[in-house]
């Protein structure tokens, strides 16, 4: 009974912030998809954020409308991912994650760049950096989603001064070197650093943890952005683990599949994604430096030379790998995590 109040004071909580627009979309869209009521869909999507814990888009986004119960409940659900996060992330440790002038120097040999903390940095540093750089990128100290990323170029400046002030009043926490990605990342889209989202979590006892990998994806770029992430444009492809090419169609965060890259042509399902395999252990072996953080999702670019470290999130996407395109068996990743994670149970 009290799990029962729990929820409900759950939905009373969702309903209290939803976003009528967003929600009529939502309706819309299931509607549109499955050919029910907008009546009947909205009395499904209350029943499933009591019973798994679904919001309205987690609903449309997983095709719950065409969904039996079993099904529905292998689903990792915004209240069940965050009651993840919760259960095996430290939030203490999470901050290194949360600020890149910590995650940066904490995970300086997996990066392979260059950067600097713009705090700390003095003019004579930064002219030392840019020396022998066209291009430098810069970022928030905080940040989701590629937000307040710039690329900047030093023609565009009067002076390395004036580049320098600049960055120092713009609210960046690092500048970076530019990483070059391999040839092969470079033909899916060239306008952005196309990464791996590589998902590890630490299980076992602690003090002898052991780094599982729960799912890998390619993030890929579009539109004439430099940045990958679904909010920008950018579409994500599962990807074989041993071959380490594509195995399913793009996804965006519109909802819409793409079996090529609509600016490059390129074909996706069976392209080949190099280092795969590296990647993976890169991820694995860095998993292991904080232990309070048991579920990372690292973005992992892929160079000429192996795979790099861009950066490690604690809230990990739970809608990567639970795409109805990409999941025809309609099996979600709520069972793995329960199996790998007893507290979950």
């Amino acid at each position: 009974m009290a799990k029962l109040f729990s929820k409900l004071g759950y939905v009373s909580r969702v309903l209290s912030g939803v976003r009528l627009e967003e929600l009529n979309k939502s309706l819309e869209k299931a509607k549109e998809r499955s050919g029910r009521n907008k009546a009947s869909l909205f009395l499904d999507m209350l029943w499933c954020s009591v019973r798994y814990g679904a919001g309205y888009h987690d609903y449309v986004m997983f095709g719950f409308y065409d969904m039996d119960g079993k099904h529905r409940d292998t689903y990792v659900t915004r209240l069940r991912n965050k009651k993840l996060i919760t259960t095996v992330n430290d939030p203490e440790t999470a901050e290194i994650f949360d600020h890149k002038v910590k995650f940066n120097p904490r995970f300086r040999e997996y990066l392979g760049r260059d950067f600097l903390v713009v705090e700390d940095m003095t003019l004579e540093q930064f002219k030392e950096f840019v020396s022998d750089k066209e291009k430098i990128f810069c970022k928030p100290d905080v940040g989701e989603s590629g937000k307040g990323i710039a690329r900047l170029a030093k023609a565009d400046f009067e002076s390395e001064e004036a580049m320098f002030r600049y960055i120092k009043e713009g609210g960046f926490g690092v500048i970076g070197e530019m990483l070059v990605q391999h040839d092969a990342m470079n033909k899916l889209y060239p306008g952005a650093v196309n990464s791996m989202r590589i998902v590890t979590l630490l299980v076992g006892a602690p003090g002898h943890y052991t780094p599982q990998l729960i799912y890998a994806v390619v993030k890929i770029g579009a539109g004439g952005k430099y940045v990958d992430n679904l909010e920008n444009g950018g579409m994500f492809c599962p990807i074989d683990y041993e071959t380490g090419k594509i195995t399913g169609v793009g996804h965006t965060s519109a909802l819409t599949t793409l079996d090529k890259h609509p600016d490059t042509g390129v074909p996706l399902i069976g392209y080949q994604i190099p280092y795969v395999k590296e990647a993976i252990e890169l991820c694995k072996k860095a998993a292991l430096e904080e232990p309070g953080m048991r579920l990372v999702g690292w973005d992992c670019a892929i160079t000429p030379n192996g795979p790099a470290i861009i950066e490690g999130n604690d809230y990990p996407g739970y809608d990567f790998w639970q795409q109805p395109e990409h999941t025809p068996d309609r099996i979600g990743l709520w069972h793995v995590y329960k199996e790998l994670v007893p507290e979950l149970k």
